[in-house]
């Protein structure tokens, strides 16, 4: 055989193969590197246990006056964490926790009095609201995201405007990601009623962008940009620099695309390295970018530049990182997920000082 079929036959296996694994923006990334490669190990300057003993903590929000409240998926408990103690507030007995479904992320309305849960239920992923001093009386504001054993999104944070941002996912159905007509694989927006929020890009619709995959962390910088991390499926994931009405490309394309229809990442992984879920902007004025399969904590500028690691491998895996008030960061372990290895003492909510 001659040096030239070799090597269309090669290249050819690569192909079919790469794309059994993932698809035309799957096999991009084998003749590509990604954007953050061996980003350097630095150390905070102290990392110290707040709260140990959870089981598979997923979402964190901070409420007015300093406190935290923190949900467990598989339980379905929400959580006070005061001090060094946590105390449950309610459970959400409407959850149905089973495979990456349950209770997932939270978050605290601006004034601080009502709290958000977004959640896996009998047919769908919904969110609910409660008053603090009412937790056990909670109402439904949206409804009718797909569920499914994974990619159910389910970050869920107020942005600077006041109004309500969610991270969904594709529920398994890839091409949900690019039918504005469906609610997976998109980031909504929406009142804090649950209403489309005014000004949505397409109308009278919460969709506020499309075309990703698992949505896992939202959060903004002091300018007002927003970013988002995003799972990738065997190559590449992402954190993406957010702006209304445009398609970021799944299940077309993972990773960085040259179809102009599509937005590209401002940062991307190998999933080894990464597996990103929550997200923060520290007062450091960078993006902190909790991993479980890669077990570390990245901080990155916002242009994507800068890539630094931390935690790498010391906690395990890590599914959220938040700015607290008083200017440390928290981190959630979760190695009670069905797919880590639990300390003793585990999961925990880790304190890190700058």
């Amino acid at each position: 055989m001659s040096r030239a079929r070799i090597a269309l036959t090669v290249v050819t296996v690569v192909v079919l193969v790469a794309a059994a694994l993932g698809g035309v923006g799957a096999w991009r990334g084998w003749f590509s590197e990604p954007s953050v490669e061996a980003a350097p190990d630095v150390q905070p300057a102290g990392v110290s246990d707040v709260v140990t003993d959870l089981r598979a903590p997923w979402g964190l929000a901070f409420r007015p006056d300093g406190s935290a409240l923190v949900t467990e998926r598989d339980t379905a408990r929400v959580l006070s964490v005061r001090g060094d103690t946590a105390r449950e507030v309610t459970v959400v007995s409407e959850a149905r926790p089973s495979g990456e479904g349950g209770l997932l992320g939270i978050a605290v309305a601006p004034a601080g009095d009502w709290v958000y849960v977004y959640y896996t239920a009998d047919d769908d992923n919904r969110i609910a609201r409660f008053r603090p001093d009412q937790p056990d009386a909670r109402t439904v504001v949206f409804s009718g995201i797909p569920k499914a054993g994974n990619h159910n999104g389910g970050r869920i944070a107020f942005g600077p405007d006041g109004m309500l941002y969610v991270g969904t996912g594709d529920a398994g159905d890839r091409d949900a990601a690019q039918d504005r007509a469906s609610l997976g694989g998109k980031i909504l927006r929406l009142t804090p009623e649950g209403a489309p929020a005014p000004g949505n890009p397409f109308g009278a619709t919460p969709v506020y962008t499309y075309g990703h995959r698992n949505v896992q962390g939202l959060a903004w910088d002091g300018g007002g940009a927003m970013f988002a991390s995003e799972f990738g499926q065997n190559t590449y994931d992402e954190l993406n620099r957010i702006e209304p009405g445009r398609n970021y490309g799944w299940p077309e394309a993972e990773g960085n695309s040259d179809d102009p229809a599509f937005t590209n990442p401002i940062a991307t992984w190998r999933t080894a390295d990464a597996s990103p879920s929550g997200i923060a902007v520290g007062p450091d004025g960078l993006v902190w970018m909790a991993c479980l399969r890669g077990e570390r904590l990245y901080t990155i500028k916002t242009d994507g530049s800068g890539a630094e690691a931390l935690l790498r491998g010391e906690h395990g895996r890590l599914r959220h990182v938040a700015a607290a008030p008083d200017g440390s960061m928290w981190v959630l372990t979760s190695n009670h997920d069905g797919r880590g290895d639990p300390a003793p003492g585990d999961d925990r909510i880790l304190r890190l000082t700058l």
